[in-house]
């Protein structure tokens, strides 16, 4: 599996990724080519090589004759649900500028369909945007993950007067993403780099486990002091132990309470099975003082740090929430679908070096069948194993 990490040291924009991927090895002929299929006016893209702070990287510049050209999101989605891109990138590209109209809709309080796009509605950012997602389909990247944001203060010029930066939609945009201050009057991170980090990015962190491949830097177009404007991308394929198995970094959070009503637990339990928690669990501990109490455990993707803290906030007792990041080692797995004389099983299949499969037939599947027949539940899961076993 073929990683993207992508170090932000001085921020992230939508030339700046486009830049350091096809410094990395992607192909800017197929890049080009099916940009034009946005079908508004031929856009080109000049690449040249620069210097920032020493450190050499590639500069991009997208040619298009309308580049100023303001659209809404209606608009926007014309394009590109029309151009015949493939179907990952369509629907990352929606939602990349899905997640820019809610957010300038946020600011500005009107409804998302209302919003017109100025500097993010032109061509030319639209070109960096699907540019992104084409050349990262091009490489075969399937996971990127990101460093957390430098963010500077300052004002913005911008087409509704001057503005504090960060940007007020980056700031929306950013809402759960890991950031921290920086001393630089310049706009380190865009909206177009914010967007895309939101759709791209499923974990925000230290680089993860990975046997680095091939390396590119994309220039910025302004000159920060003291630091390259530069944003570098590692790809790499995972690191994986003996037996192809595979690591990967999670986010532990932990609660201790000793002063919470026991049926509280049933609904926190609730709450954390409809988030994105990989994993909870609840521990007997005795506390100081001799008192009992629980330890709330979660286990969740890096990316799902903040909403899973307020979480445990604000439905348990608890006055604070430690959170570390561990590595784990993981199996090679998928998930089939199988067929049962009572209905659709979906089945985890962990892949295990010199042995048959782990089988694990998803428990909402199998209790949904056995009381839709009234039939025991473990009657269903045997099932589904059976089919598995025949399918893998």
């Amino acid at each position: 599996m073929l990683i993207a990490y992508l170090d932000c040291f001085s921020g992230i924009s939508g030339d700046m990724l486009l830049g350091a991927l096809f410094d990395a090895g992607a192909d800017v002929s197929h890049v080009e080519r099916s940009l034009q299929s946005l079908g508004v006016e031929p856009i080109s893209l000049r690449l040249r090589r620069v210097r920032k702070q020493g450190l050499t990287a590639t500069d991009v510049e997208v040619r298009c004759a309308t580049s100023h050209a303001h659209r809404n999101l209606a608009d926007i989605r014309q394009l590109i649900q029309e151009a015949g891109l493939p179907l990952r990138v369509t629907s990352l590209a929606l939602q990349a500028f899905e997640a820019i109209a809610d957010a300038e809709a946020k600011v500005h309080g009107l409804p998302r369909e209302a919003i017109h796009f100025h500097e993010i509605g032109a061509l030319d950012s639209i070109a960096d945007i699907v540019g992104c997602l084409l050349a990262l389909e091009q490489l075969g990247v399937a996971r990127v993950e990101a460093s957390p944001l430098p963010l500077s203060a300052g004002r913005l010029t911008m087409a509704h007067g001057s503005y504090p930066l960060p940007a007020p939609a980056t700031m929306e945009l950013l809402r759960g993403i890991p950031c921290y201050g920086v001393e630089a009057d310049m706009e380190l991170v865009t909206p177009t780099g914010a967007a895309l980090l939101k759709v791209l990015a499923s974990r925000f962190g230290p680089m993860p486990h990975l046997v680095p491949m091939a390396i590119g830097y994309g220039a910025g177009k302004a000159t920060r002091e003291g630091v390259p404007n530069v944003l570098r991308v590692v790809l790499g394929h995972a690191a994986a132990l003996p037996g192809g198995i595979e690591q990967d970094s999670v986010t532990v959070l932990e609660a201790q309470v000793d002063d919470m009503l026991p049926e509280h637990f049933s609904r926190l339990s609730e709450l954390l099975a409809e988030s994105e928690a990989l994993d909870y669990f609840f521990t007997p501990v005795q506390m100081k003082k001799g008192r009992p109490g629980t330890l709330v455990t979660v286990l969740a993707p890096c990316a799902s740090t903040p909403e899973l803290t307020s979480l445990l906030l604000s439905h348990t007792s608890t006055l604070g929430v430690r959170h570390s990041t561990c590595t784990r080692s993981v199996l090679p797995r998928r998930v089939v679908t199988v067929a049962t004389p009572w209905g659709a099983v979906r089945v985890k299949v962990g892949l295990v070096p010199g042995r048959a499969p782990k089988l694990a037939p998803e428990y909402e599947d199998c209790r949904s069948l056995s009381a839709q027949w009234g039939i025991p539940i473990d009657i269903v899961y045997r099932e589904a194993c059976r089919a598995a076993t025949e399918v893998t």
